[in-house]
């Protein structure tokens, strides 16, 4: 019996993108002893466990495993849980996420609603008696104690499971303890609500409260027998959840953490360390100034240490604020044009490099992620590398073209490669500049491959990558175009990775000329680059156009055929460009789009279009919905495809269907493909599968091409 070729979209799906069975969340012990990891055992299985790496040997052990843990039993989530999850895009299962002691000794876990630690020297693992649902373990710096949050309230129970206790309850249901926020973990990415003091002797605690957001109700339209779901959603606009800090001890005793929250509302970042005291970074609403805040846990009083303003908004970067040994403040801050690493009053990077993290801060040296500043020497375009900084100046330790970044401890890193050539990323354990011994990675191989050119296009040297079909020759001339863009902020699709672009390469091979391209707006190039969308998001669709007309002379692009796909903030843009340009756009799949940018939430959309009370004429330039390309001439209209998970808490389904009673309205035909029990993810295998290939059928028949 001969076994069927998996298909492509098929095998993308089962193994979510082929990120099942490859190594990930890597911590390096201080001692330099340990590495310790997640992993599942193949390329399909979701279930990851925890493994402990013997740098000096190689040798790989299970430390825990949520199979042996549960008995069998299959796992369960809590809501809860599974919303963290939806903030985080986390779509494996079994142990996910993990934290540990100071001395990588103790990982505490949670597994189906229950709380788990690991000893990681000998490595058992078991449970603590503990009431559940729990969410976000994390053991006290010494190892001894575990804090927890359940049912909305923050709890702390001994590492050897004794000693129980609530240290901050609830006094209503729409309050939380130890919790992030919907908007503190969606759009600030920050998914801690606590944090343990070095001396492992109290914590900071934030409590939220959502009362003040507005009530939407999330229905299964699938399921009329089952009540919505009732969500707390701050829309642009609207009120935010009311969030302050707690200095609280073991014994539950309470101080609250005091600074000007009317000015400063959002919490954005959380830092402390041995190196000085508790430090906050808040935000102003409107994201045009923040304020770096010391604590002192003893009165809950806050000092100013450093402030920020920017005319246009600040971003929040990860890794940072926080203290370097010597007690001065490393931040990532635009200046002189650049986004440059900072320590104390003084920048350690120019506009040679484009600062986009602190991954390690080190006696002598701070480890960062960045890609090459405007003033670089050569373009890199796609690439991400892994810089050593300090005072004497800038090392680069990563090598070769790729996507780098790096974990490290001491003299010992993880360092973490992807590169166009090869499928997956390599992870390799590396002491001192010499590799000692690569993490094995269960990832299956693609079996597609995909062959791309990055290069730059039009005028702005826009980023961009094309993909052509595996087969396709000089002869057989210009082919139909699709742009396959994210196109907006925070979402760099241009990079120097294989598995990045292997959907553009099958969509490629179904007979397009495939081109992705981050515009204006789109990380990875300067703050002015970023920024230049302040007010006009339209401008991304602008360089869509920028770039398929500078790349048409170089590739054979057929400008007569061309079509846009897009999910999220790509599904937005997919909409505008056949509404606005439908003479250079003949075809769009519109998914998951924000059509109308007043149902979206506060930080983000605020950020780049300010208080929609304010300025409600750039909230509706801006939407889809109060479009001119709506009443365009029949000639004009273009077929639209828009899908939507109905399940989707982050851009509700209401995005979808309001676009298609507009179009309605206008007597534009459209097509609306509706997912049932699908979020703002698509992790079910043949939703996943289907939509590729429903898609492809929809842009050849929309094209007028063949086998459609």
């Amino acid at each position: 019996m001969t076994s069927q070729k998996l298909s492509f979209p098929r095998q993308q799906a089962r193994t979510q993108r082929f990120t099942l069975g490859a190594p990930r969340a890597f911590t390096v012990s201080p001692d330099e002893t340990r590495v310790i990891f997640l992993r599942s055992a193949s390329g399909t299985d979701r279930t990851n466990r925890l493994w402990v790496l013997d740098p000096a040997t190689g040798e790989e052990r299970v430390a825990a495993d949520p199979e042996a843990l549960l008995g069998g039993s299959a796992e369960k989530l809590s809501p809860q849980e599974r919303a963290r999850r939806e903030r985080t895009r986390e779509g494996s299962s079994g142990i996910v996420s993990y934290a540990v002691d100071a001395a990588a000794e103790l990982a505490a876990f949670a597994l189906s609603g229950k709380a788990y630690v690991a000893e990681l020297r000998a490595g058992t693992a078991r449970a603590l008696p503990v009431p559940g649902p729990v969410i976000d373990p994390r053991p006290s710096p010494d190892g001894r104690h575990v804090a927890y949050v359940a049912k909305g309230a923050l709890r702390v129970v001994g590492a050897d499971g004794e000693g129980d206790r609530a240290l901050a309850e609830p006094e209503d249901p729409q309050v939380t303890y130890g919790l992030a926020e919907f908007i503190a973990a969606e759009e600030m990415h920050r998914y801690r609500g606590f944090w343990w003091s070095p001396e492992s002797d109290r914590l900071l605690v934030a409590r939220a409260d959502e009362s003040p957001v507005r009530r939407w109700y999330i229905a299964d339209p699938a399921h009329p027998d089952r009540k919505p779901a009732e969500v707390a959603y701050p829309a642009a606009g609207t009120p935010n959840a009311d969030v302050r800090l707690y200095v609280t001890d073991l014994e539950g005793a309470r101080t609250e953490v005091v600074w000007d929250r009317a000015a400063f509302p959002y919490l954005a970042q959380v830092h402390w360390s041995a190196a000085g005291a508790p430090l906050l970074l808040v935000q102003a609403r409107d994201q045009r100034a923040q304020r770096y805040l010391a604590v002192d846990p003893e009165s809950g009083a806050t000092r100013i240490v450093h402030v920020d303003e920017d005319p246009v908004w600040l971003d929040l970067f990860p890794g940072v604020p926080a203290w370097a040994p010597d007690g001065r403040l490393v931040r990532i801050v635009d200046e002189g044009g650049a986004r440059v690493l900072a320590v104390g009053d003084r920048p350690l990077t120019g506009s040679q490099l484009h600062v986009q993290s602190v991954l390690d801060i080190g006696e002598s040296d701070i480890l960062v992620s960045a890609v090459a500043g405007e003033d670089a020497v050569e373009p890199e375009v796609g690439q991400v590398h892994v810089y050593r900084v300090n005072e004497l100046g800038i090392e680069r330790i990563s090598e070769g073209v790729g996507v780098h970044s790096a974990v490290r401890s001491g003299a010992l890193s993880v360092v973490v490669s992807a590169v166009p050539e090869e499928p997956g990323a390599t992870a390799w354990v590396v002491r001192d500049g010499e590799r000692l011994s690569r993490i094995a990675s269960h990832a299956q191989e693609p079996v597609i491959s995909a062959r791309v050119t990055l290069t730059e296009g039009g005028a702005r040297r826009i980023p961009c990558a094309v993909l052509l079909p595996s087969d396709y020759r000089e002869e057989d001339g210009p082919l139909p175009v699709l742009m396959d863009p994210y196109g907006g902020p925070h979402g760099r699709r241009v990079v120097a990775a294989h598995n990045a672009h292997l959907t553009s390469q099958w969509f490629a091979d179904q007979g397009f000329a495939v081109v992705v391209a981050d515009g204006r707006g789109a990380p990875g190039r300067s703050p002015a680059w970023e920024k230049a969308v302040r007010d006009n998001l339209v401008l991304t669709m602008e360089d869509q156009v920028e770039a398929l007309h500078g790349l048409a002379g170089r590739f054979p692009l057929d400008l007569s055929r061309v079509a846009i796909r897009g999910w999220s903030f790509g599904g937005y843009l997919a909409g505008l460009a056949v509404l606005r340009r439908p003479d250079v756009f003949h075809a769009a799949v519109v998914g998951a789009p924000v059509t109308d940018q007043r149902l979206y939430d506060t930080h983000y959309t605020e950020r780049y279009l300010g208080d929609p009370a304010v300025q409600p004429e750039v909230y509706a330039y801006n939407s889809l919905l109060t479009d001119d390309g709506l009443s365009e001439p029949a000639s004009e209209v273009r077929p639209m495809m828009i899908v939507h998970g109905l399940a989707d808490d982050n851009v509700v389904v209401a995005h979808a269907l309001r676009l298609s009673s507009a179009l309605l309205a206008a007597g534009r035909p459209h097509e609306v493909l509706p997912l049932s029990g699908v979020t703002h993810m698509t992790p079910q295998e043949q939703v996943a599968e289907n939509l590729l290939l429903l898609q492809v059928d929809f842009l050849k028949r929309s094209l007028g091409m063949s086998g459609a």
